[in-house]
């Protein structure tokens, strides 16, 4: 199976691609205005903040920047495009050339190209009525080639995807829609499933076309190239109509845009989130997938963890995201979040009560017993005497010792540093004959 996309980004700006029509207005047709609403007459106006953060997703994505782009009109007829046009690009896209690298993969970015949205068609029984709030809002397609050949692979993609787009700044609570371009076998005609919204839909898609065109293949029938629609609750795609070539678009330059230059247009650099976590978890001997799992979609976690990795062990770091994300606690101030730091050291279960009172300003006070040497000794001996499976499991792996360690810790209700010493002391005497337990 060979999987491509074509991804439509939502920008975060303030007004639309070619007008000042806010992008927030809640209730339908109240932000509109003679360019959005393709009035004859009306001209278009370029939003240099959208191209901002297109750049920024071009760049992310490995693209060649190109200094100059332009806008060509994709001429079709459809309800909700009044001029019967929609503006985009096509050879003067904003980059092109690059790839995303997720795991070990890596997908072909064909091209990075801006264009507007058209209006949105809300069908209410025997009524299609027509938001034009919609009409020119902002967006960025992303083109790719079509190098994902399973669901799992397409999954991977579009959540690293999310990711880069979140630390740009990007709102990824609005669906990332997109359309899926479809075959099974090589030389097959592509088929296109249009406008397919939210991840899990998109994988949904994927695989009921696969199954649908291998059964074709298999009973010796052609695949048609066609555009499909995906009906969700049936969990299926439906024919809709032939594909559209870029011939039958009519294709033409846009004479009311000239060709910008954008070489000096400043863009945010992007955060790949498998990368710094991956240099973390080497650097401090963490668990990569756990780092990665707490901060793929959490900015304020990885500041955190930034700031304080060189000052306290990041083992207890993560541990401390771990329990304010569990009990919704992330807006702890970074002063109570440390102190919840210095508790996990101190071998205090971080509980949602023990949270509440670190933020009313109250001690939370532990206290340990204390053993002399001797005393700690013949405890720790005592226990893997009662436990003799435990030193064979420490000969094949090391990390046995932590279940004795917090074990003997909490049995004892004594400070794990202090356990920990004499634990791996005792074991690895046990270990090399020294000690017979």
């Amino acid at each position: 199976m060979k999987i491509g996309l074509e991804i439509h980004i939502a920008l975060p700006t303030r007004s639309k691609l070619f007008c000042a029509c806010s992008t927030s207005a809640e209730r339908p047709n109240t932000a509109i205005c003679p360019i959005c609403m393709g009035f004859p007459g009306s001209k278009p106006m370029l939003n240099k903040e959208a191209v901002a953060v297109a750049l920024g997703i071009a760049n992310a994505l490995h693209c060649k920047i190109n200094e100059r782009m332009s806008f060509v009109r994709k001429v079709y007829f459809y309800p909700d495009l009044p001029k019967s046009y929609q503006i985009t690009q096509l050879g003067g896209s904003i980059g092109e050339t690059g790839y995303l690298q997720y795991d070990k993969k890596r997908v072909g970015i064909r091209r990075v190209q801006v264009e507007e949205d058209p209006a949105k068609i809300v069908r209410e029984g025997a009524y299609t009525l027509l938001d034009f709030n919609r009409s020119g809002m902002p967006l960025v397609e992303v083109v790719t080639d079509p190098d994902m050949r399973s669901q799992e692979e397409l999954w991977g993609f579009l959540r690293t995807l999310r990711s880069i787009l979140y630390y740009l700044g990007i709102d990824i609570d609005k669906e990332v829609k997109a359309d899926l371009n479809v075959s099974v076998a090589a030389g097959q005609d592509r088929v296109e499933v249009k406008n397919v919204t939210g991840i899990k839909n998109m994988v949904e898609a994927a695989k009921f076309e696969e199954e649908r065109q291998e059964q074709l293949v298999k009973e010796g029938e052609p695949v048609k190239q066609e555009t499909r629609g995906y009906n969700e609750k049936k969990r299926a795609t439906e024919a809709m109509r032939e594909k559209e070539t870029d011939e039958e678009y009519g294709y033409l330059y846009e004479p009311d845009l000239t060709v910008f230059d954008i070489s000096k247009i400043r863009y945010k650099n992007p955060v790949y989130i498998d990368e710094v976590t991956h240099g973390l978890a080497e650097k401090y001997r963490a668990n990569e997938r756990t780092l990665k799992e707490i901060t793929m979609f959490d900015s304020r976690s990885l500041e955190r963890i930034e700031r304080l990795k060189d000052r306290y062990r990041m083992q207890s770091i993560i541990h401390a995201i771990q329990r304010i994300k569990k009990f919704g606690r992330e807006d702890i101030s970074d002063s109570d979040f440390e102190k919840i730091i210095n508790l996990i050291d101190s071998d205090v279960e971080i509980t949602k009560y023990v949270i509440s009172e670190v933020e009313k300003g109250r001690e939370v006070v532990v206290k340990h017993a204390k053993l002399t040497e001797k005393e700690l000794e013949k405890r720790v001996i005592a226990y893997i005497g009662e436990n003799r499976h435990l030193l064979d499991d420490y000969r094949k792996n090391r990390k046995a010792a932590n279940l004795i360690i917090n074990d003997v810790s909490k049995r004892e209700n004594l400070h794990p540093k202090e356990v920990s010493k004499k634990v791996l002391e005792i074991l690895d005497k046990a270990v090399n004959g020294e000690l017979s337990i």
